[in-house]
């Protein structure tokens, strides 16, 4: 009879856990959800597909493109597209970021793969910021709900935090900080990276080299199971909250009138997400009953940025320290857009 190391099972136990910690959450949350409440279980599950499904076509479309550039090598035209002034380049990323129709779902192997080409950290800080908040349709949506007015403001304050996030990040860049901002194994990211340093030929008819479409099909494998564990995770989590966090509360902490509920409203808006497109018709109530309209924009603003799948999405992508600049450029961003907002409406 073969003897087992003692060792062997927790050491199976850890290995597993370093590598598939993200599903293993997951389904204990699942799990635990069904086992204590089996119809919000079931309704978390069913939220959870429903949500990768409609998000399928952004993400399809960003890992093929991700995939294409890295097999082609048409990452290297895109590194070189984002160098010159790092003042106009973050100019043109946030107004890109503000305008562009990606959702803060489909946004993230962009992100990933600009990094990893070697884009500065402080364009793509700009561009990250002020994808989330607002895109086409939303600003349609926006205007029909909440009116032109707000709707413009809505896209301002996504293009003018992205500048702030953006300079600040270059400004802190320079001085040596964020050298190294994407976690290990996700790219290489930096200033340096190879794409740019060692530019190679392109070659667009790329599926005509077996090797590069190897490296097309493991790209595209490697970036889709990466974010469809992230964003199951993204997704069960806002379905719980969505069930277990009452409107009632959101409008008890941030349906007064005044400035003061500005800042009250930026701070609820990061944990109490609601889908963009939800969000509005519960804005649209509050201000009817009283709620400052600064208010109801810091709210917008702050929990776009910060949704579940936006944020855990930049804490799977980047360090901590980059996470922690995330979001204090997401609070003091929202806060400072609601601010202006009522100023100019008074």
């Amino acid at each position: 009879m073969t003897d087992i190391p003692l060792g062997s099972g927790s050491s199976l136990l850890a290995n597993l856990w370093s590598q598939q910690r993200v599903w293993l959450v997951t389904a204990l949350i699942l799990a635990m959800t069904a086992l204590l409440d089996p119809p919000q279980g079931l309704e978390s599950l069913q939220f959870t597909v429903d949500a990768l499904v409609q998000t399928a076509p952004y993400l399809i479309a960003s890992i093929a493109l991700a995939a294409y550039a890295g097999a082609s090598g048409a990452d290297n035209l895109i590194a070189r597209a984002f160098t010159g002034s790092p003042f106009l380049m973050i100019a043109v990323a946030a107004a890109f970021g503000g305008l562009s129709p990606f959702c803060s779902c489909g946004v993230i192997p962009l992100i990933a793969a600009l990094l990893a080409m070697g884009v500065p950290l402080s364009a793509v800080m700009a561009f990250w910021l002020a994808s989330p908040v607002i895109d086409p349709a939303m600003f349609a949506l926006t205007a029909g709900v909440l009116g032109w007015e707000f709707a413009i403001a809505k896209t301002l304050s996504a293009i003018g935090i992205g500048l702030l996030g953006g300079y600040t990040t270059l400004t802190l860049t320079r001085s040596g900080a964020f050298a190294n901002p994407l976690r290990e194994g996700v790219g290489n990211g930096g200033c340096g990276a190879t794409s740019v340093r060692t530019p190679k030929h392109v070659a667009w008819a790329f599926w005509r080299d077996p090797a590069r479409r190897q490296k097309f099909g493991r790209e595209a494998l490697k970036t889709a199971l990466f974010l469809f564990k992230w964003l199951a995770l993204a997704f069960v989590l806002e379905s719980l909250m969505v069930a277990f966090v009452p409107a009632e509360w959101i409008i008890t902490a941030v349906g007064s009138n005044g400035i003061g509920s500005i800042a009250i409203a930026t701070l609820v808006g990061v944990p109490a997400y609601l889908n963009g497109y939800a969000a509005l018709p519960l804005v649209s109530g509050l201000i009817e009953q009283g709620m400052a309209p600064g208010a109801g924009l810091a709210f917008l603003v702050a929990g776009g940025i910060t949704s579940l799948p936006a944020a855990i999405a930049v804490w799977a992508l980047a360090r901590r320290p980059v996470f922690a600049l995330y979001v204090t450029f997401a609070l003091s961003g929202s806060l400072l857009s609601g601010l202006l907002f009522q100023l100019w409406l008074s």
